[in-house]
């Protein structure tokens, strides 16, 4: 006697993901990876001018120092706190210029401003503009190898206004505002700094 046998094939209860739900994760990693590649493209441009905005913040640093270091060593009297332009006129310059370095009365942004000089002691490109001097393969700064950086792409203003309350002028508070134009290469536009501070006839 024969004996047949029939295997039953069972169905499996597992299940595929369908086309529709395969595209839909796609369209979801997609625009996640676009999101991910758009912070990277910010954070790259932020950090490829970092240098020139931390640059902006020193200039407009060092001028405010030069003023209150003036005023509180009394080389500059309160009311020399002001534009050329202003009445009383005072002795800082009201327009953009390149940045140079201090004249004789150590204040920056004034008519006696010199020509800046690098480490070794030479003028700067672009008739004495502020430059930075970095060290060249030698890792020496001051030796004939060393990287000149102009400033010429930068301008300093600075501008004097007096403070103004409830309608009535505060004669011994001015706000000293110093503003930092500049370009970066290979960037378009033109970027800014401003600096604010109020400067008291006391000291």
């Amino acid at each position: 006697m024969i004996i047949k046998r029939s295997a039953s094939l069972r169905r499996s209860d597992q299940r595929g993901f369908s086309l529709l739900e395969v595209m839909f994760a796609m369209v979801i990693l997609a625009v996640g990876m676009l999101a991910v590649l758009a912070s990277l493209g910010i954070a790259i441009g932020a950090n490829a001018t970092s240098q020139e905005d931390m640059i902006a913040r020193q200039l407009a640093s060092e001028a405010m120092e030069s003023i209150f270091n003036a005023r509180n060593t009394s080389q500059l009297g309160f009311q020399a706190i002001n534009n050329t332009t202003a009445v009383p006129p005072g002795v800082f310059l009201p327009t953009a210029l390149q940045p140079k370095c201090a004249g004789p009365d150590g204040i920056l942004g004034t008519v006696d401003d010199v020509a800046c000089t690098t480490a070794a002691g030479a003028e700067c490109p672009n008739a004495g503009i502020e430059c930075l001097t970095e060290p060249g393969p030698d890792g020496i700064v001051g030796t004939a190898d060393d990287v000149i950086i102009s400033l010429a792409n930068y301008t300093r203003t600075i501008t004097i206004t007096p403070l103004v309350e409830n309608g009535t002028t505060v004669n011994s508070l001015v706000l000293v505002t110093i503003t930092i134009n500049y370009s970066v290469p290979n960037h378009s536009g033109a970027k800014s700094y401003v600096l604010e501070e109020e400067i008291s006839s006391y000291h």
